[in-house]
């Protein structure tokens, strides 16, 4: 019943003291926010903080949310994205990626040459991403990785829809520009092949 509960309801009810309802809140967007703060501090310790203090002053401070500006989701977004730019600068310098933790995938149909090469390209994207500028990064992201929409984006990151199009589209010509030549040598095996 809880799951058919609106994010308005179940914030109202939260805001209440209803612990069950900030617990189903809580499960529906954690692992988004997580991510999405993971993608771009690159340490799983800080994006569980900025996780946890998102959900804290939501609950300390529900009228925040203004459901007539946004969806619960972008506003949940917007706040990790400005906890992940405190602790930005307050590191003052950008962090590498860690690696995600295996995520249970095909790779055992596939051969061990296969698997090596797919975890290079894999951690070569993840280094490509983690180079890319910040405000480049967080909508190639958004976008791709947690699904939102460019007026989501614009909306999480209070700009207009346009310019997150521009980010994306620079973001992306970067990533292709550095992984051009892994994609090359797959095209020139798949030519070779076909001869």
């Amino acid at each position: 019943m809880a799951d058919q509960a609106t994010d308005e309801q179940l914030l109202e009810q939260a805001a209440s003291g209803n612990t069950a309802a900030f617990q189903n809140l809580y499960e529906r967007y954690r692992d988004p926010i997580f991510r999405f703060a993971y993608r771009l501090l690159g340490s799983a310790e800080a994006a569980e903080d900025v996780a946890h203090d998102c959900f804290l002053s939501l609950i300390k401070d529900p009228g925040r949310f203004d459901p007539t500006r946004a969806s619960l989701r972008t506003y949940l977004y917007a706040a990790a994205r400005n906890q992940a730019s405190k602790r930005y600068l307050a590191l003052g310098r950008e962090t590498a990626i860690d690696e995600l933790a295996d995520e249970p995938q095909t790779a055992e149909r596939h051969g061990p040459i296969r698997r090596v090469l797919d975890n290079e390209l894999a951690g070569e994207v993840e280094r490509a991403i983690a180079d890319l500028p910040p405000l480049q990064r967080e909508a190639l992201v958004l976008f791709e990785y947690e699904d939102l929409s460019l007026a989501e984006i614009a909306a999480v990151v209070g700009v207009d829809s346009g310019t997150v199009k521009g980010r994306l589209f620079r973001a992306r010509e970067k990533l292709r520009t550095r992984l051009d030549h892994y994609f090359r040598i797959g095209r020139e095996t798949v030519t070779v092949k076909r001869a």
